[in-house]
């Protein structure tokens, strides 16, 4: 680009974006990558049209909790301009929330979802007959440039989303736009030139402002309130499309050269120190937008032609080249990610039509990690901020964990996830392999194993013999090995309860002597108590709690029926897993009611604890 001389500003037809674009005709002859859609599979998948309504869409903006998409749009047949829309992503409701007259722009929920805030024209006396002269004058079928023309009349104003009521937040003669608020909800940062209109201009600087008025635009914060404004940037050229990083702490936008043939990336601190250059492209790259982690920007550039905008992303400090998003030709801009940072919404007239309308894609934040040469952990503020953690709890509880079960894929996912945030952080492992892993042993489920015998005494009917996972099975956390008892004894439910305020004791065990033998008892609680007696009784009717009571009494082992009239589907316990602790010391069975009823000699069940369950 050396030796290029100034030329005449050009404006990029179709957009319909919030700038004029000014600068020359960039070459392909940049860059050696040609358009190839193919290559967007690397950062970009799942791509899709979300708004299809109208002559062009765009900005398109992600509420705080990533259940809304605000953004602008021509659709109204009675007004040629931009009004401001809010799109429920989670049932496809499309609502306008701007006036309907006038032109708006620039538009952004406030974290707390109930209030959308825009720039608008409607206060101008001759909103509506500017609409009426656009109109007819796109019905003669009179073809005109698109621009943007920083109208003087644009204000900030706030609107509820449930009433529609307005609020206006700025009203000082000049352009006022591009707003956005902290993620706090706090502060506003927007553009405006209205220091053009305040103060006396040179000679030269009237003729600037003649042929371009964006060239006194800066960036401004304010209090939501519209009260206390600050002027952040003051040099010459256009500052516009702030926007704050997810963290509150920083603000990133685009800047003009004077001459406006190029733009670059900025970052600043909220109070307007530490303002830094990210790109130097020597381009027009502008609408850049902070990842939620911090640590990059995406933005758009016509560095492979004037009418090619292609989507880049950038580390956060400007410390590496910017890596490219999007290979597709025409125009790629205005990108936007979604709270958790796994989508990317952006403009785009890859439409049949070439007609701008709203895109998203699912983003692959690991692999523009590796791009840009950043760690594969998320960075993280110094302090403890609710971002972070739910950037960490998403994270975790993604489709990808697959809930992280212990020897699960997911489970290792999750290891890794740990292990690279905390080198991201500059942790070191303490192990002795130099790794943050160790291994160690668990059990991750049970299963019968071979040689299982339930035998009766000896003289017994062979018909009378029990089968495995048939007639009987063991309970997980029962003991292993040769189990030998004298005797049956009868408990009932098994249960022992100590005496609460309004209930008496409950004991399975009164005047009943089990020592060295089998105790048969019911599974779960006594049909005919009350709710409150149940309640009562309920934390002591565990198979675990059961087993305890008998072995406590010197029982060798817990023989489990189903109860009287319990409606179960399956006799026998499911054998599963249980993590609470390891065995116990005595033989847990379960068995069928007619193998209970065997050793029982038949008795009748539907009396058992009759007595206590009153």
């Amino acid at each position: 680009m050396s030796g290029m001389s100034k030329m005449k500003p050009q404006v990029l037809v179709g957009l319909g974006l919030c700038l004029i674009l000014f600068g020359p005709s960039f070459s392909l002859a940049q860059s050696s990558e040609e358009a190839d859609p193919h290559k967007e599979g690397e950062l970009l998948s799942n791509i899709r049209q979300v708004t299809f309504e109208g002559r062009r869409a765009g900005e398109g903006y992600f509420s705080a909790d990533g259940s809304l998409l605000v953004f602008q749009s021509e659709r109204d047949p009675d007004n040629p301009f931009f009004q401001i829309f809010v799109l429920d992503l989670e049932n496809g409701d499309t609502n306008r929330i701007s006036p309907g007259y006038g032109k708006t722009t620039c538009s952004w929920v406030h974290p707390d979802g109930k209030k959308v805030l825009f720039a608008s024209t409607h206060s101008d006396p001759e909103a509506r007959k500017k609409q009426e002269a656009e109109l007819e004058a796109r019905a003669s079928g009179e073809e005109r440039r698109y621009s943007w023309d920083y109208d003087e009349f644009y204000e900030l104003y706030e609107a509820d989303r449930a009433s529609g009521e307005l609020r206006q937040l700025t009203n000082v003669q000049g352009y006022d736009a591009e707003g956005s608020w902290s993620p706090d909800g706090n502060l506003i940062a927007f553009s405006s030139n209205r220091d053009a209109y305040a103060r006396p201009l040179s000679a030269e600087e009237k003729s600037i402002f003649e042929n371009d008025k964006s060239y006194f635009a800066d960036i401004y914060v304010m209090n939501a309130d519209g009260s206390e404004v600050h002027r952040l940037t003051d040099v010459p050229g256009y500052d516009g499309g702030p926007f704050f990083s997810a963290d509150g702490k920083k603000i990133c936008w685009r800047r003009f050269s004077e001459d406006g043939a190029t733009a670059e990336i900025f970052t600043m601190n909220v109070d307007g120190t530490g303002q830094r250059k990210i790109t130097s492209l020597g381009a027009m790259s502008w609408a850049p937008f902070f990842h939620p982690s911090g640590d990059y920007l995406i933005f758009g550039t016509n560095l492979h032609g004037f009418a090619n905008f292609e989507l880049y992303a950038v580390d956060a400090e400007g410390r590496s080249d910017p890596v490219r998003v999007s290979y597709t030709e025409g125009f790629d801009g205005l990108p936007a990610f979604s709270p958790d940072g796994r989508v990317l919404a952006w403009t785009s007239n890859r439409t049949p039509g070439g007609q701008s309308q709203i895109f998203f894609a699912e983003w692959n934040d690991a692999r523009a990690r590796e791009l840009l040469g950043l760690s594969t952990g998320p960075a993280t503020a110094p302090a403890i901020s609710s971002t972070d953690l739910r950037l960490h709890v998403e994270e975790l509880a993604s489709d990808e964990m697959e809930g992280r079960l212990t020897g699960t894929p997911g489970e290792r996912l999750a290891a890794e996830y740990l292990v690279s945030t905390l080198e991201a952080l500059g942790f070191e492992p303490a192990g002795d392999d130099g790794t943050f892993f160790d291994s160690f042993e668990f059990t991750s489920g049970v299963s019968l194993g071979a040689g299982n015998q339930f035998s009766f005494q000896e003289g017994e009917d062979p018909s009378q013999t029990a089968q495995v996972d048939q007639d009987w099975r063991p309970i997980a956390f029962s003991k292993t090995g040769v189990i030998t008892a004298e005797g049956i004894a009868f408990a009932g439910y098994g249960i022992v309860a100590p005496a609460e305020e309004g209930h008496e004791e409950y004991d399975s065990y009164v005047h009943l002597d089990v020592e060295g033998k089998w105790v048969l008892v019911f599974r779960y609680l006594p049909e005919e108590i009350s709710p409150e007696r149940r309640q009562h009784l309920s934390p002591y009717s565990g198979l675990r709690y059961k087993a305890l009571a008998a072995r406590e009494r010197g029982a060798k082992g817990l023989l489990v029926v189903s109860g009287p009239n319990s409606q179960v589907e399956k006799e026998l316990v499911e054998l599963s897993f249980d993590a609470a602790i390891g065995t116990t010391s005595i033989a847990v069975i379960s068995i069928t009611d007619r193998v209970g009823d065997l050793l029982l000699g038949s008795a009748d069940r539907s009396r058992a604890d009759k007595s206590r369950a009153d």
